[in-house]
């Protein structure tokens, strides 16, 4: 008999109850960005529209200077963060309404008349409101697509294993945990260090999904051999099995990329650092979802323990 150390189907309802408080957390913090700032993420430009200014000077200026600037020219709202990071210094990032090519020469003309600007730094990115409601339907529905084409995937690769769908249903439920955890972690970083969710934001979202399927299908993939081999087995011991066997590879695998994210947040540039510490707590999550969210769905699912969802005969 294989003995095992630990019987990850055995308590899945704990796993169920920290990720409902993963969720629910989530959930939480986006409404609470959406009623402070009115939508549940930072939106950068290339979402909500607008144009964003990063510059640096070659001598100190205070925030009170670079706001008169643009307030002289007619413009109220805006939000002005002092870049910090190496080669940062007298860095400066101003968002604000969308302007044209002329009006945004123009403010860089007035900005390099109150301090001299280094020549090559100044960035200016300008997205009309039209195209960043294009940008942000275009990203829920690449979500969404992806879901529905995933989900479909699985249940072909899985065709010859008894109720193929609920391998299907389960990876995309996990996937969607992550997804949430991605969200409320950006929700949080919004309010608290002023990171924007801009299109590099939705590379990472794209990215964490790709990995957390990745790592649930190397389990699912071992369970469907198990089955395979040993029909006789209780399903329960079956995914055990094929837990405890994968576990070492998903680990491993996930470990290397994280250990090299880690390094890049401590080392490298500001500009990446929201990129990478969402795939950071992407990736975490991920290999948590893979075994401790998508495994307890299809034992649970296979035990007809799941609410409204009536328990079939394999």
């Amino acid at each position: 008999m294989f003995n095992f150390m630990f019987n990850f189907a055995e308590n899945r309802r704990y796993y169920f109850i920290f990720s409902g408080f993963l969720i629910g957390i989530s959930i939480l913090v986006m409404i609470v960005s959406l009623i402070s700032v009115g939508s549940p993420f930072n939106l950068g430009v290339d979402f909500r529209g607008g144009t964003r200014f990063e510059l640096q000077f070659k001598t100190a200026v205070q925030e009170e200077q670079v706001q008169a600037v643009f307030e002289e020219a007619g413009y109220k709202n805006l939000s002005i963060i002092a870049l910090r990071g190496d080669n940062l210094q007298n860095a400066w990032q101003i968002r604000m309404e969308f302007v044209s090519p002329e009006e945004a020469q123009a403010l860089e003309t007035a900005l390099n008349g109150i301090a001299p600007l280094i020549e090559g730094t100044t960035q200016v990115v300008s997205v009309s409101p039209a195209v960043g409601k294009e940008v942000t339907v275009a990203a829920f529905g690449a979500i969404l697509v992806a879901a529905v084409v995933i989900l479909i995937y699985i249940m072909f690769v899985f065709r010859q294993v008894p109720n193929s769908f609920r391998y299907g249903a389960a990876a995309v439920s996990a996937m969607i945990h992550d997804l949430f955890v991605v969200f409320g972690f950006a929700a949080v970083a919004g309010m608290l260090l002023g990171w924007e969710v801009d299109a590099l934001f939705l590379t990472a979202v794209l990215t964490v999904a790709g990995f957390s399927l990745q790592d649930t299908i190397v389990v699912f993939d071992r369970i469907r051999e198990n089955i395979a081999r040993r029909p006789l087995e209780r399903y329960e011991l079956t995914v055990n099995r094929s837990v405890l066997e994968t576990m070492h590879r998903s680990f491993v695998t996930q470990l290397n990329a994280m250990f090299v994210m880690v390094a890049i947040l401590l080392f490298g540039g500001v500009s990446i650092k929201p990129f990478i510490a969402v795939l950071f707590v992407g990736m975490l999550s991920g290999t948590y979802s893979s075994i401790f969210t998508a495994v307890p769905i299809l034992v649970s699912w296979e035990k007809g323990e799941l609410p409204f969802i009536k328990k079939e005969e394999s």
